[in-house]
């Protein structure tokens, strides 16, 4: 599919990643859904995108909310004519070993629940609400071919002090397969690109030291950058013989 034809939601698009991709589908002409609870950050996206060959169109949306993932459906549907695509991109972090002894008090703490599921009711939940609201749209309404870009990443293989985000992110993966079967009825590919270490607000949120660790075993030497996962979500996007398979893109790195 070129990009130019895309209607496409992107999620999580207020900042990092997101806005990077709402802003590369803008300039190859396509038309942008765009939604993340961050309204600041989206105004300043549509603003900075309005001179673009394609149309970037805003609204709030919380993806650990039914509802308001229905009802933003509806919304792009109408404000783009259309809707052919989905990035899968919202995400949010709430690290913590599940059981942790403290090293001076010997107390046991455990991950809370609460923080188990904020994390797998955005990045697991939600996305997966997602999928299944664009897809019945575009079934409903015979739009074909469409595509769905998820958003996983190099932590589905399982990592320290991770065990909700690996949840999420590993079933992502899995379902990309699953739903790639189930949708190609209805014209349907999935695709998923799971990136490594990445400069976003999300990572320059983590403890410096564990940051300076994983950045430290990265084989091309450097964090990467969200033109380097757009890269792989371009390719997705584009390529019809692409479909129920993850990329990883993560410099070599292995955690």
């Amino acid at each position: 599919m070129q990009l130019s034809s895309f209607k496409i939601i992107v999620t999580g698009a207020a900042q990092g990643m997101g806005a990077h991709f709402a802003r590369r589908l803008a300039e190859a002409g396509a038309q942008v859904a765009a939604g993340d609870v961050n309204e600041a950050g989206l105004a300043q996206l549509a603003e900075s995108t309005g001179g673009l060959p394609g149309k970037v169109h805003v609204r709030k949306l919380d993806v650990s909310n039914e509802a308001d993932i229905g009802a933003f459906v509806d919304w792009a549907h109408g404000a783009m004519g259309g809707l052919n695509g989905l990035i899968n991109n919202a995400g949010i972090l709430r690290d913590g070993l599940l059981v942790k002894k403290d090293r001076t008090t010997g107390e046991i703490t455990k991950l809370s629940k609460e923080n188990w599921d904020l994390v797998l009711g955005v990045n697991l939940t939600g996305a997966s609400l997602m999928v299944r609201d664009v897809v019945a749209k575009m079934a409903a309404t015979e739009q074909k071919p469409g595509c769905i870009v998820n958003m996983s990443s190099i932590a589905r293989h399982g990592n320290r002090g991770q065990s909700n985000y690996t949840s999420a992110k590993a079933a992502l993966a899995a379902n990309t397969v699953t739903w790639a079967r189930e949708f190609a009825a209805f014209g349907v590919r999935v695709g998923t690109v799971a990136p490594g270490m990445i400069e976003t607000p999300m990572t320059q949120g983590m403890n410096q030291k564990a940051r300076d660790a994983l950045v430290a075993n990265i084989p091309v030497a450097r964090i990467g950058v969200p033109e380097d996962i757009w890269l792989a979500v371009k390719f997705v996007l584009e390529c019809d013989y692409f479909n129920g398979r993850t990329i990883d893109v993560d410099g070599g790195l292995a955690m």
